[in-house]
């Protein structure tokens, strides 16, 4: 029985191993991947303060050692589930059950893909699901942003003011994100709108260099050169493994604590609703989820 089990060794949860370890809680952190974290996939990162740039490998790797400093201990294993028993948190794993007091889910989430040819192949090398993250890349550039909701818009306001043109590409005729949105859009003049269109491949060299574009209504292909595509077509969070309310496509709802609609399963990170999936965001939210889960165990080791 452990006070407190993590799962998922991303940037919140090794955030929340950190400051479990620091509060005295036995802690244990599973992860399945040898390198987690979507951090992790980013040729680099110049958002995250204190690292003015950093490929998001060098910082993952930061994480993992300031965790392991600190005497957080990261078990690898698969879980498939995790089953309420009021004071007691069955962790059903691949290698057995473990048991805590206590549970944060920190399983990340992740990008939906276009299924393009090119499209795995150019990652990190002008593909890209976060123009917060890589936008500063492509200045005076130009790119396009696949898809039409809050997501792809907001991308393609920030990309605007990096990229010499940024060509919008949607498979309908209108877009889906708020009205706000779409009108600061379609007031810029170098965001260009490509009605009825998804992409059918991406072809490069070392890096990407141009789209092959298909029209939904005529069938007729073009091809566009570009020097970068950002891809918003959706995430996936992974939360199979618990049930608690969500919302969306999945993602886990918590209150202010971070706690979940189940008396002492936490959520921190991608996986849980929030307004905005960054690696700053996720570390509070483990820290928050950490300091609430230790709270939480206190209590019932007092009942009891």
């Amino acid at each position: 029985m452990h006070d407190l089990i993590i799962i998922g060794g991303g940037p919140a949860g090794l955030t929340a191993g950190i400051y479990a370890v620091r509060y005295g809680l036995d802690t244990l952190v599973i992860e399945k991947n040898v390198v987690p974290g979507q951090i992790a996939t980013a040729d680099r990162v110049e958002n995250y303060p204190g690292f003015p740039s950093i490929s998001g490998m060098e910082l993952m790797n930061k994480f993992k050692e300031h965790a392991e400093k600190t005497g957080v201990i990261v078990h690898s294993s698969d879980v498939r589930s995790v089953k309420d028993g009021g004071d007691k948190k069955v962790i059903v794993t691949d290698n057995g059950d473990l048991e805590a007091l206590a549970v944060i889910i920190a399983t990340g989430a992740n990008p939906r893909r276009l299924g393009v040819p090119g499209e795995d192949t150019f990652l990190t090398k002008g593909v890209s699901y976060c123009a917060t993250c890589d936008g500063p890349f492509y200045a005076g550039q130009n790119v396009i942003v696949v898809g039409g909701g809050e997501s792809a818009v907001t991308d393609a306001l920030i990309l605007s003011d990096i990229a010499e043109n940024v060509y919008v590409v949607h498979r309908r005729d209108e877009l889906r994100a708020c009205s706000i949105l779409q009108k600061r859009a379609f007031d810029k003049e170098n965001i260009t709108f490509v009605w009825d269109t998804v992409v059918q491949e991406i072809k490069g060299g070392e890096f990407v260099e141009k789209a092959i574009l298909k029209n939904t209504k005529t069938d007729e292909i073009t091809e566009m050169e570009i020097d970068g595509i950002f891809i918003y077509v959706g995430i996936t969070p992974n939360t199979s493994i618990a049930d608690v309310e969500k919302q969306g496509a999945g993602f886990i709802v918590t209150d202010e604590k971070m706690e979940s609609s189940v008396s002492g399963i936490f959520a921190a990170g991608d996986c849980r609703r929030t307004s905005m999936w960054q690696v700053v965001t996720a570390v509070s939210d483990g820290a928050v989820a950490a300091i609430s889960a230790h709270e939480y165990i206190t209590s019932v080791k007092f009942e009891n």
